[in-house]
């Protein structure tokens, strides 16, 4: 089968390189199939070109896959029409999380002809081969189709266990002189990132999350080791994003891989998604010794009762400590925090503030969010029984339009008290940002002139 997959365009100087879409390039060409990607995001294509794209070349199947978030849904809705608009239209299919917790919704919304519901690499093959051998979709694992206006949502299928027996991303598929030049947290100039998977899934369950994998599933401390020496080979990357959803699923887990890059000796930056019950002392010291230099750590908010709301698992104490921990050994601490919540009210907005105000060190321009119910996450069911959504159509047609506004509001603020409270927030958080900016450039300044500072590169932007 000939095989084209997008790549949405959201907008970035740079894109993050799309490591799920990756997975399934690799088994589909591990199968044998002809795998092309569409590149829309490197190219800034109008979606109409994607359409004259297709009437110019003949694929069997094209895909598409997004998460849960207003400008995904807007992005799928755009290539979706112009998928249907083309005259050699191909098997069309969807995935990723946004789609998979409302299969109907999406199938409906897109014309699309099938979903891969969850994880995909199982699924996407046998879908395929289902749909050379024109096999009825009946009873395929994973897979939700239509046929006109009749949706059928098959069973889910069980998790990968051995994330190992994955092929690694076809990374030769993608453009990676692109994709390396992504700046993070901590990046110099020279630095070359990529994205890279040390596990899959998370142990705990926030009440806001919606991704549906539950438990984690770790890689080998070996397989990831050898493909972080393949990319330092094959395209000098010299910066990894552990782009899982926790990489500190456990005080075990994470010494023995750091552990692991010591003993490798491997000499790379790193950062990763972090847990605060796990940023023990001794655990933080051991990541900075293995090159981690900045740790993204999921707080929410600053209020007990708040985060035993949220099914946070932590406590303010909790927050503090681990906090303090890694500024103490030099790694720069990730600060989200969103606001909204069940039981959420200025006060418990103003701790999340001075919090931040604290303890942030500047290495990131953190501001507060509300929070989103995204379909699939107990708070979008729960926003259903209270009356305050009505269903999926409700929430990314009418209620989601934009990440930094309310879509569903859970506190007893009208909607413009919530905007003001966020907006003396954020401008309190974005003021404090500059200013330490600027106090840093005047000193940068001060060196050159009074100490003749040679090293100094000029006046410039990365």
């Amino acid at each position: 089968m000939k095989i084209l997959l997008v790549v949405y365009d959201n907008e970035s100087y740079i894109h993050y390189f799309p490591v799920g879409l990756a997975y399934i390039a690799a088994v589909l060409k591990r199968e044998g199939h002809q795998v092309d990607i569409y590149n829309q995001d490197k190219e800034h294509y109008p979606d109409d070109h994607l359409t004259y794209f297709l009437d110019h070349n003949h694929y069997d199947v094209v895909g598409v896959s997004v998460i849960g978030g207003y400008y995904q849904y807007r992005r799928l809705m755009g290539l979706s029409r112009a998928i249907n608009n083309s005259k050699d239209r191909p098997f069309f299919l969807i995935g990723g999380h946004g789609p998979s917790p409302e299969p109907e919704y999406f199938l409906k919304k897109t014309q699309a002809d099938a979903i891969v519901m969850g994880e995909g690499e199982v699924t996407v093959v046998e879908l395929v081969k289902a749909v050379a051998g024109k096999n009825c979709l009946s009873g395929l694992q994973g897979v939700a189709f239509r046929e006109g206006d009749k949706v059928t949502i098959n069973e889910r299928r069980s998790l990968i266990q051995d994330i190992d027996s994955i092929p690694w991303p076809a990374y030769e598929l993608f453009p990676i002189e692109y994709y390396r030049l992504i700046r993070d947290a901590h990046t110099s100039a020279t630095d070359f990132v990529m994205p890279l998977l040390s596990g899959r899934g998370c142990i705990f369950k926030c009440n806001f999350c919606y991704r549906m994998d539950e438990g984690f599933r770790p890689r080998s401390s070996y397989a990831i080791i050898e493909e972080i020496k393949f990319l330092q080979n094959k395209y000098r990357i010299t910066y990894i994003d552990f782009a899982d959803e926790l990489l500190m699923s456990s005080i075990k887990r994470t010494m023995e891989l750091c552990n692991a890059f010591l003993e490798a000796g491997l000499k790379f930056k790193w950062r990763c998604n972090g847990r605060l019950n796990f940023a023990k002392p001794e655990v933080i010291k051991m990541m900075k010794q293995a090159g981690c230099v900045f740790i993204n750590y999921g707080i929410e908010a600053m209020d007990n009762q708040i985060l035993k709301n949220m099914n946070k698992s932590l406590t303010v104490a909790i927050i503090r400590e681990g906090i303090e921990a890694t500024l103490n050994e030099g790694i720069s601490p990730g600060f989200n925090i969103i606001f909204g919540n069940i039981g959420e009210n200025r006060e418990t907005l103003e701790k999340g503030v001075e919090f931040l105000l604290k303890y942030d060190d500047g290495s990131q321009r953190r501001t507060i969010r509300p929070v989103t119910p995204y379909p699939g996450s107990p708070l979008y069911y729960h926003a259903m029984e209270k009356g305050l959504l009505r269903d999926c159509s409700d929430f990314y047609e009418n209620k989601h339009t934009n990440s930094d506004l309310l879509s569903v509001n859970f506190t007893n603020l009208t909607d413009d008290e919530f905007h003001q409270a966020l907006l003396d927030a954020n401008t309190r958080l974005l003021r404090n940002y500059y200013e330490k900016q600027l106090e840093d450039v005047l000193r940068q300044t001060h060196d050159l002139y009074v100490n003749k500072d040679a090293t100094f590169r000029g006046f410039r932007q990365i």
